[in-house]
C-alpha cells in the first residue's frame, strides 16, 4: 500500500526498479521474490509501468512474471537487458518493453547483442544505467547521460538500421 501511495505522486513515472538479483544473493531469495511481487502488485494497481532488474535469475523471473500476468496484466520494461534468449523471448510475449545500455558496445557481450537482433523492434529504448556501463569508447569512467548516443549507435548497427532510424524507433 505504501508503494501504491508513493507512486501517485505527480512526477511518479514508473514502479522500480526492482526485481531479483542473485549474483551477490546480499538477500534471501524468498523475499527478494516476495518484495518483486509487491512491486508488481503496486505497478498493476496504479496502470504505471514496472522497471524490471534481473541478474542471474531467469528461470525465476520468468515464472513470477507469467504468474503475476495470470493474476492481472501490468506493463513491463525489462532494464539494462542482458539476461538469455529464453526470458527475453517470454517477457516479449507478455508485452515487455526492453532497454539497451552501454553493455551491446563491449567487445565480449556477443550474446547480448544475439539477444538484442531478436527483441521486439517497437519495443526497445536506450538508457546508460549512469553511473554504471559506459559505452565504449568510455568504458571504465565514471557513465554520463550524454554518452546515450554510443549506445543508440551501436543498437543501429545491431538492428542494421540507420541512425535516425534508430532515433524515430526509440523515441516513438
Amino acid at each position: 500500500q505504501t508503494l501504491v501511495e508513493l507512486a501517485r505522486r505527480p512526477r511518479v513515472v514508473g514502479v522500480g526498479e526492482c526485481g531479483l538479483d542473485y549474483h551477490y544473493d546480499l538477500s534471501p531469495r524468498d523475499q527478494q521474490q516476495a518484495v518483486f511481487r509487491a512491486h508488481i502488485a503496486a505497478a498493476r494497481q496504479t496502470g504505471l509501468p514496472l522497471v524490471v532488474h534481473t541478474r542471474e535469475a531467469d528461470a525465476d523471473m520468468g515464472r513470477i512474471l507469467q504468474e503475476e500476468q495470470a493474476r492481472g496484466a501490468f506493463r513491463f520494461l525489462m532494464h539494462c537487458y542482458t539476461s538469455g534468449p529464453e526470458l527475453a523471448e517470454k517477457a516479449a510475449e507478455m508485452g515487455a518493453w526492453f532497454s539497451v545500455s552501454g553493455i551491446a558496445t563491449f567487445k565480449a557481450a556477443e550474446e547480448v547483442r544475439a539477444v538484442i537482433r531478436a527483441m521486439p523492434q517497437d519495443r526497445i529504448i536506450v538508457e546508460t544505467d549512469c553511473p554504471y556501463l559506459a559505452p565504449i569508447p568510455h568504458r571504465g569512467r565514471r557513465n554520463e547521460p550524454a554518452f546515450v548516443g554510443h549506445v543508440l549507435d551501436k543498437l543501429a548497427e545491431i538492428r542494421g538500421w540507420s541512425r535516425e532510424e534508430a532515433e524515430r524507433r526509440t523515441t516513438d
